[in-house]
């Protein structure tokens, strides 16, 4: 398949890598839609830190109940993927000729997240109920942290990241790969972009529930690193580079994890359920 982008005839790879180029070419033409996508992650990070202001209680914090969880989930996703979304979209919207296409590429891609959140909040609450307070801070819970983001640095290494990671980083080669024509078409390949993405992130994600999933701070960061991975041009730098921090906050939460700026350090006590705004 080609397509022709400003003049330029462009091809899907044989690898399947289409690279960054021709999403920015797309992102040039589509301004309007990329700035629409930065000002709604500007939305989600004012909304997020709004919701979540004063409930940082550090490593595994409480996630209160499954509607409110799911509703920050899901605004936080925006706020983070968005920007490093947003060239796919741009690009997609140049290939598809139904204009509500990136609409619904992009809810397709919220919804594979928001299924994430789901399962998240299903892993904690069985965590919980079968280990009681175990994550306390003064007993399992800084280990475990620990544990998760040296295994988060390890999953950077792996042949399963660099595959889902190269999807997110060649737009092209990703949406003529998994084309699907009219409206359906659209969500599903959103679906299908969003569980790459999953793919990519989960350990990092995991990572900000280690470090404390209710922080802006922890947020922040986290989002930068995708960002990095998906978008510099020096992949197996931000990759090695990644995994470096990842490694160097582990190991320091296991040795003298107050030297590590920003972290919440948990009472001794378990920690509080976290109750929605309002209640």
């Amino acid at each position: 398949m080609a397509w022709r982008l400003e003049g330029r005839m462009i091809t899907a790879p044989r690898d399947g890598r289409g690279g960054v180029t021709p999403a920015l070419i797309a992102a040039r033409a589509r301004l309007w839609l990329v700035a629409v996508l930065i000002a709604l992650a500007a939305i989600g990070w004012w909304s997020t830190a709004e919701r979540m202001r004063g409930m940082d209680d550090g490593p595994w914090t409480a996630l209160g109940t499954l509607g409110w969880f799911l509703g920050v989930w899901v605004v936080m996703m925006a706020a983070m993927m968005f920007p490093s979304l947003a060239p796919t979209v741009a690009l997609y919207s140049r290939m598809a000729k139904d204009r509500a296409a990136p609409v619904l590429f992009t809810a397709g891609y919220l919804v594979t997240w928001g299924a994430a959140g789901v399962a998240a909040f299903a892993i904690a609450r069985a965590g919980g109920a079968i280990a009681g307070d175990v994550l306390a801070w003064d007993r399992a819970g800084r280990w475990v942290a620990g544990a998760t983001l040296l295994t988060a640095a390890a999953y950077e290494l792996t042949p399963l990241k660099d595959v889902c990671l190269r999807k997110c980083r060649s737009p092209l080669g990703f949406l003529l790969g998994a084309w699907r024509d009219g409206r359906a078409g659209s969500l599903r390949m959103g679906v299908r972009h969003g569980a790459w993405c999953v793919g990519c992130c989960w350990a990092l994600m995991a990572s900000l529930f280690a470090l404390g999933v209710m922080s802006i701070v922890w947020m922040a960061f986290v989002a930068a690193l995708i960002a990095a991975e998906k978008t510099l041009p020096w992949r197996r730098v931000a990759i090695y580079g990644t995994g470096v921090l990842l490694l160097a906050l582990g190991l320091l939460l296991f040795v003298a994890p107050d030297a590590i700026p920003g972290l919440t350090t948990p009472g001794d006590q378990p920690m509080p359920r976290m109750q929605p705004m309002g209640s």
